[in-house]
């Protein structure tokens, strides 16, 4: 009797795991789908039409690559220059923080510069998109506006417009027939991605998409799409604030520690070239319980100022004392506030402590540390520090105070503004005209230096 023949086993297509039967998941690599029956044969490219020869790199022309000014110079300064022709740009933020502003407001002026803008939305009905463009002066010839959910229907108006700037408002909302899926879901989202690069790529467009951010602040989507584009802007901003912020997380033309600042207001979001007036108020007289720093929000020094409120001691009948933080870490906030009271002699057991920043800026670095401390150490003894005075350093543990990052830049930059006393850390051989420089050891020595240490 003749011997059956031994049939092929079934082997993964992920990573070649093989089986005798029909399993509904690798038993290697946990996916599900992928075993096939039969051996999984190796398929072998064969060359193909090249789209351009391949030439020295030095020989390859730049003048492609140039960038050109968006019409909005914090957007530029962020993007490292300007919008270059053939970059996709990934812009993301939480809903109302002035995304389609920005973006319409930079549709307008590049239409201004004599490019053509089409800008495409697939949130709002072109009525809604116009009439927000009344209201910021948005209005030009030069900029197309269209209202789509379907990805060949965008295709269609980038074929009768040949635009030189595509706005898709947003990715989420995009939808392509060829594939299955929601819109906004990882196989829809991939699909018009791909289609945007490859028609920017090919035409020479600058195509800015709209990504929607989760709860947790991250973009919606797959992670391959910040892969894929080549920028990637994070619109950051309070909602009870004017201030926006633009933060470059990826450029490939560019660095990624810039960042632009600017004001959204009824007339429309405008630029901040020198947003330090904006974190600090104006007093008439010094007033316990403020101090000013210097923070750095990528390569921009920031002048910021502190405010803390201590209340008189409680009996324990009332309870714990609070301690409450706003545009501060508060982790780092307590461990300053235990430093102050045991290396410092400052009386705060008992007595509910309130420390926020102006102007809602968020100050999580350690540089704010000094400022803090002294802030708090000004309203426990009902004393005003100088209106004409910085702090700037890190407290540790032990009391002492350590330098930072940028000393240099920051006093500068409190210098130009008219600050005339710096409190910085030991060794920092900081020298700049025009302020005068006093290095601290110890936060005991800080306090000393402007007269708050208590007895």
């Amino acid at each position: 009797m003749a011997k059956a023949s031994l049939k092929e086993p079934f082997r993964c297509s992920e990573c070649g795991w093989s089986t005798s039967k029909w399993v509904g998941r690798c038993g290697e690599c946990q996916a599900w789908g992928s075993i096939d029956e039969g051996t999984r044969k190796l398929n072998v490219v064969a060359a193909g039409a090249v789209t351009a020869t391949a030439r020295p790199i030095g020989e390859v022309d730049l003048a492609a690559a140039q960038s050109r000014s968006s019409g909005v110079a914090e957007l530029d300064r962020t993007l490292g220059g300007g919008l270059v022709p053939g970059a996709v740009v990934l812009l993301a933020g939480e809903p109302g923080v002035g995304k389609s502003t920005l973006l319409l407001t930079v549709a307008a002026e590049s239409a201004r510069t004599g490019l053509t803008a089409l800008y495409v939305t697939g949130e709002e009905s072109t009525a809604q998109v116009r009439l927000r463009a009344e209201r910021l002066s948005a209005i030009h010839p030069s900029l197309w506006l269209a209202a789509e959910n379907e990805l060949s229907a965008v295709v269609a108006h980038i074929d009768a417009v040949k635009p030189d700037l595509l706005i898709i408002d947003s990715i989420q909302t995009m939808a392509s027939a060829a594939v299955e899926g929601s819109p906004g879901g990882v196989t829809q989202v991939r699909e018009v991605a791909n289609t945007a690069i490859r028609i920017a790529k090919d035409r020479g467009i600058t195509v800015i998409l709209v990504g929607h951010v989760t709860k947790d602040g991250s973009i919606a989507g797959p992670r391959l799409l910040e892969h894929l584009v080549d920028v990637v802007l994070n619109f950051e901003g309070d909602r009870h604030s004017r201030l926006r912020l633009v933060r470059s997380i990826k450029n490939r033309f560019g660095a990624t520690d810039e960042v632009g600042c600017f004001d959204l207001h009824d007339g429309g979001i405008s630029g901040v070239t020198d947003p330090s007036g904006l974190f600090t108020t104006r007093h008439a007289e010094p007033v316990p319980g403020t101090c000013v720093t210097v923070a750095l929000e990528g390569r921009r020094a920031l002048v910021a100022e502190i405010q803390a409120l201590v209340g008189v001691e409680k009996d324990r009948d009332y309870g714990n004392a609070r301690r409450v933080t706003s545009g501060l870490d508060s982790a780092r906030t307590a461990m300053t506030l235990a430093v102050l009271e045991l290396r410092a002699n400052t009386k705060l057991a008992g007595r509910d402590v309130y420390v926020a920043t102006v102007g809602g800026m968020k100050l999580t670095e350690p540089a704010a540390d000094l400022a803090a401390a002294l802030a708090v150490a000004s309203a426990a003894v009902g004393l005003a520090l100088p209106a004409d005075l910085i702090a700037i350093g890190e407290v540790g543990l032990a009391g002492e105070i350590r330098k930072v990052t940028g000393g240099q830049q920051r006093v500068v930059e409190a210098a130009r503004l008219g600050f005339k006393r710096a409190l910085i850390p030991a060794g920092s051989e900081i020298k700049v005209s025009g302020i005068e420089i006093v290095e601290v050891h110890r936060i005991s020595q800080a306090l000393e230096k402007v007269k708050l240490l208590e007895r």
